[in-house]
This record gives structure tokens, C-alpha cells and sequence, in this order.
């Protein structure tokens, strides 16, 4: 039972992974990946992503079809709570302000945090609302597409 529990869990995260792969985000992995992507200069949107159902059905959506748009950052990136414990929690070191969250979304600029949607912005909302949020950035720091 423990076995095919563990490979259903692993088939989830990998096809959770993949979503965003495969739409264009980079995956951060050891902190030292969140150390090397944050700290450039530029702008990034972090998605912290995980296997809950807002995240499958109202997150991963808004992340990538946010992404139909004008303007985007100069990086997309991802981190997986719950998976990629350490890097997540070295994202979240640089979100000081913010509770630890996930599903999530943080922009960065230079390094910095700039904002963040919750969880509590992500769960029981509408796909487009959340899009709204994370386009409202690009907008307002992004490069053309």
C-alpha cells in the first residue's frame, strides 16, 4: 500500500513539475539555485508550487496562462514546497514579511521582493483573478514579450 501510494505521489509531483517546465519556468531545486536566480538583477516571478488541489486547478492555470500577455520578467521560476524543502525555504528567507504560503507567487526586482499572492488570494478564487495579480506585475516591471 505505502509503495503505490509513494509512486502515485511521485507521478503527481512529476506532472505538477512539468506543467511549468514546459511552459517556460525553471525549476529551483538546492538553495543554492534560488541563490544563483535571485540574485540577479532583473525582474523574476517565483511560483511556489505544490500538490494541493488550488494549486492543480487555480495556480498552475493562472501561472501559465499568465503568461499571454504584453510583458513578462526577465525570469520564470518555481520552487515545490513540501519536495524541495530547502530551496523553498530559502525563497522564502527572502520574503521575510510574507508567511510561508503555498500555493504561492512572489515578484522580485533586483533581488528584492516586491509582492506577493498568498494562498488565501489563490484558494476559492477565480483563475482569471489570480492572472489579474500576477499581470498586473508584468505590467507594471516587465520587458516586452
Amino acid at each position: 500500500m505505502d509503495l503505490d501510494f509513494n509512486l502515485y505521489m511521485q507521478d503527481l509531483v512529476q506532472n505538477a513539475r512539468k506543467e511549468l517546465t514546459d511552459s517556460g519556468y525553471t525549476e529551483m531545486r538546492t538553495p543554492e539555485d534560488v541563490e544563483a536566480h535571485l540574485n540577479k538583477e532583473g525582474t523574476a516571478l517565483v511560483m511556489v508550487n505544490s500538490v494541493c488541489g488550488c494549486a492543480g486547478g487555480i495556480a498552475r492555470p493562472a501561472a501559465i496562462h499568465s503568461l499571454n500577455f504584453d510583458k513578462r520578467p526577465d525570469q520564470l521560476l518555481t520552487v515545490f514546497a513540501g519536495q524541495d524543502k530547502e530551496a523553498t525555504e530559502q525563497m522564502r528567507d527572502k520574503a521575510p514579511d510574507y508567511l510561508p504560503s503555498s500555493p504561492s507567487f512572489a515578484f522580485f526586482k533586483d533581488g528584492k521582493i516586491v509582492d506577493m499572492i498568498e494562498r488565501h488570494e489563490i484558494e476559492g478564487h477565480e483563475i482569471m483573478s489570480v492572472m489579474t495579480g500576477i499581470q498586473a506585475w508584468f505590467e507594471e516591471y516587465g520587458k516586452e514579450a
